[in-house]
């Protein structure tokens, strides 16, 4: 694996492949990224690289926090992330590019999706819900939950009323359309998880496509 990203979502948008075809793209911020620690299999016990984003004042973060930077030489930032990824010539405080990413890459995107608050089972769920005919009084709720006397409980993982949102989503896959060093962002095709401004993680695609090999 190699070192991810840190980034900040900036909206959707989009652009024109070389074929003139419209491609949805969502841009992502990533400039300001900085390795603040490199982790070695004779020291650790693993292989991994420390990346940092996201200015933030001294006076909020803990005392460790403002020595672990400190020591390496990097501003204080508010995230903090770790890649399993080999050391190669990552050092503290070199600064990590959006070019770490090329176009056309696979990658993954991880983030919070929106928080939707209280949902039933039909929007949380995509339950179909009950009759919507004269006389029945429950339209939108669940059915039975029960099991009848034996085991005579709700199963565990039960679709059921509640919170829904802000979990942690990870859209796999995505193409990379767009490195734009100079302005410190990416485009990647499709939508990613989360409200505009809230904070992701992009890094290399763990499940690869496979090449489709033409019969002769």
């Amino acid at each position: 694996m190699s070192v991810g990203l840190i980034g900040k979502k900036l909206g959707m948008t989009r652009v024109y492949n070389e074929k003139g075809v419209v491609q949805p793209v969502t841009v992502l911020h990533v400039g300001g990224n900085i390795v603040t620690q490199v982790k070695s299999v004779e020291k650790e016990g693993y292989s991994s690289v420390q990346v940092a984003y996201g200015d933030q004042k001294e006076s909020r973060l803990s005392k460790s926090q403002q020595g672990h930077l400190k020591k390496a030489g990097v501003t204080p930032k508010s995230i903090l992330r770790e890649f399993r990824a080999e050391a190669g010539d990552w050092k503290a405080g070199v600064a990590v590019p959006p070019s770490v990413f090329v176009k056309g890459q696979k990658v993954d995107v991880m983030g919070e999706s929106k928080g939707r608050g209280f949902a039933g089972v039909v929007k949380k769920h995509g339950m179909a819900g009950q009759p919507e005919t004269h006389g029945s009084m429950m339209h939108r709720r669940n059915g039975s939950i029960g099991n009848r006397s034996t085991p005579g409980r709700i199963w565990k993982n039960k679709g059921m009323p509640g919170h829904m949102g802000t979990d942690r989503v990870t859209t796999q896959n995505l193409e990379v359309v767009q490195v734009r060093d100079e302005d410190g962002v990416i485009l990647v095709k499709g939508a990613i998880p989360g409200a505009t401004g809230s904070i992701v993680i992009v890094c290399e695609a763990i499940k690869k496509p496979k090449a489709v090999v033409a019969k002769k």
